[in-house]
């Protein structure tokens, strides 16, 4: 004789096993390589660079980092063998003609579906190699004085922006750029006058794009060490409110760099004009 109250036990369970969420094993971490080899000017701000992306990817559980730091480092650790292994990289104010073993690789490896992820001076990166001006988006020209800027938030849905609120006020070194074409980036946070001489215009900062099948995430803003790390500022005494500024600007290039892993949904069309 069928057992009428196991039947309903079990009609019970099958009808909740419906309902309920179904439990999934997390996804491992993406793996990210971060570059900082220079071959113009050094920024003293790389070493808390190193350190903050490091810690970001461990505590959000999103990546890990591996580094390259210095010619030998990326003739064994870029060449188009290895970079199979990785999902994405960071150029974090990296400088100049870099010696990567081959470039052309390079490029086609981010174009066919993996994550770039450049922080300020890596606009200041392979001035003489136009793919990877194209891949970037932009390419620094120059810089004034450092100075307290209102950045507009032209997307607060984006990951790396949607945190901002329609303005971010940041003091920091402002580039302003070339071979800029607002026509192919999706416009993350720009300047609607000159940082210094604030004569009206538009002056871009931060953007994402699309790259073939990669995904393109750019911010101009990190030259100084206490936008990095908000610790920095307290040791060294800086302004007040360098420590809130700071935690902004970490979760800028946090939400950029999920977006650019596909972790996390985000615009990368060019917006209207």
């Amino acid at each position: 004789m069928k057992n009428p109250l196991l039947q309903c036990s079990i009609a019970c369970l099958l009808g909740l096993s419906s309902v309920l969420p179904v439990s999934t094993q997390a996804a491992d971490p993406r793996k990210l390589l971060v570059v900082t080899v220079t071959k113009g000017f050094r920024h003293s701000s790389i070493p808390t660079a190193e350190k903050v992306l490091a810690e970001l990817g461990q505590k959000s559980g999103a990546f890990n980092v591996d580094y390259v730091r210095n010619d030998e480092e990326m003739a064994e650790k870029m060449t188009a063998a290895a970079l199979r292994q990785y999902d994405g990289l960071i150029f974090a104010n990296t400088t100049g003609d870099l010696p990567l073993p081959d470039k052309q690789a390079f490029i086609d490896w981010i174009k066919s579906g993996k994550a770039f992820v450049g922080m300020h001076s890596a606009s200041d990166t392979f001035h003489g190699f136009p793919p990877y001006i194209e891949m970037l988006g932009g390419e620094f020209e120059t810089h004034h004085a450092q100075v307290k800027v209102d950045c507009k938030n032209h997307d607060p849905k984006h990951p790396a922006t949607r945190h901002l609120g329609p303005t971010f006020t940041v003091f920091d070194e402002i580039y302003l750029l070339k071979n800029f074409r607002r026509d192919q980036v999706h416009v993350l946070l720009a300047l609607d006058a000159h940082p210094n001489e604030k004569t009206p215009g538009f002056y871009p900062v931060a953007w994402s794009k699309h790259f073939g099948n990669g995904r393109v995430f750019y911010t101009s803003l990190g030259h100084r060490e206490d936008l990095w790390d908000p610790n920095w500022a307290d040791k060294n005494g800086h302004r007040e409110d360098s420590k809130e500024v700071s935690e902004a600007y970490r979760e800028h290039i946090l939400g950029g760099i999920k977006w650019a892993l596909g972790l996390e949904p985000g615009d990368a069309k060019p917006q209207a004009r």
